[in-house]
């Protein structure tokens, strides 16, 4: 392609176009995830207005760099497909991004109990009902006010809450998660112990998943970290807050993405000069492997009670 002068202006409308509308305008399929949007083809992708973020890769732009990310286009190509005359009309143009105000954490209002969690965790996901009820005495599960979901506390060393993650408490349908905003993802769910031994896993309830089939009385003396997606900041936060910890094990869902982030947290963890390893599910995470185990229970006691 031969070379083309872009105005400053041109570049400031392409980099500003709307991308998520951009991408339904080229059938990308987009599902919500809280006040950002997710690509259905890599979940680690999320949009909201202008700009993109990979929380597994843990880097992002605006909709040139997406377009060259993703698309394998260069950079004229990809001023040129922004610039397009039908898709300019479609995509209404976004403000020049401002810095953004960071917002004071809160956390959600707490229901007057918490039946619909105890009934989604121990029922539907088999979490073991002491590894849990120790979890909300604590204050690090709760259900909320509003809408009931299940939130998944973070707290710092001193056991104040910097982050929360909801999950919809809905057994039926496509599941609703998001982190709260204003969270510090270096706090995020966590149970910190006494051991040199820190276990890493993806979401909160795969790291519940882990603890309940592998739980006896020296559970408590391990540290323990979701977070929350496959970002490094609460891992970081877990080594920083905690320099006890000599042994990390990465514990990350059985998939691609998966795999990719353990290689590139093992990497992180091997700079510290700490030693890591892997230890991977037999399904596509711990819940499912907690859930087969449970079917197979189930199982034996239905052909010992028939025998």
């Amino acid at each position: 392609m031969p070379y083309i002068h872009f105005t400053e202006e041109q570049k400031r409308q392409a980099n500003t176009v709307d991308l998520a509308e951009f991408l339904r305008f080229k059938g990308e399929p987009l599902t919500r995830s809280g006040r950002e949007l997710r690509m259905e083809r890599n979940h680690s992708v999320t949009v909201r207005g202008s700009e993109w973020y990979d929380h597994a890769a843990e880097k992002g732009g605006g909709p040139v760099s997406f377009l060259k990310e993703f698309y394998g286009m260069d950079y004229q190509e990809a001023v040129l497909a922004l610039l397009d005359q039908d898709v300019s009309q479609l995509c209404s143009q976004v403000d020049t991004p401002r810095e953004k105000e960071k917002k004071e954490f809160v956390l959600p209002p707490a229901n007057d109990d918490n039946r619909r969690v105890f009934a989604y965790l121990l029922k539907h996901r088999h979490l073991d009902r002491d590894v849990l009820a120790t979890f909300v005495r604590l204050g690090l599960i709760y259900e909320d006010k509003g809408y009931h979901n299940v939130v998944f506390v973070g707290k710092d060393d001193k056991c104040e809450p910097h982050h929360a993650h909801k999950r919809s408490t809905n057994s039926r349908g496509k599941s609703f998660r998001m982190t709260v905003e204003g969270s510090d993802f270096r706090c995020a769910f966590n149970w910190p112990g006494s051991s040199g031994h820190l276990l890493v896993f993806e979401a909160p309830i795969d790291m519940l998943s882990f603890i309940s089939m592998h739980h006896d009385s020296s559970w408590t003396k391990h540290s323990y970290v979701a977070l929350c997606g496959t970002s490094s900041q609460p891992l970081l936060g877990m080594l920083e807050r905690y320099p006890n910890i000599e042994n990390v094990h990465l514990c990350l869902d059985n998939d691609q993405a998966g795999q990719l982030a353990t290689k590139r947290l093992a990497k992180v963890v091997r700079e510290k000069g700490l030693s890591v390893d892997a230890r991977v599910p037999v399904y596509k995470d711990w819940n499912e492997d907690l859930c087969s185990n449970f079917q197979q229970e189930l199982e034996v006691q239905h052909e010992q009670s028939v025998s």
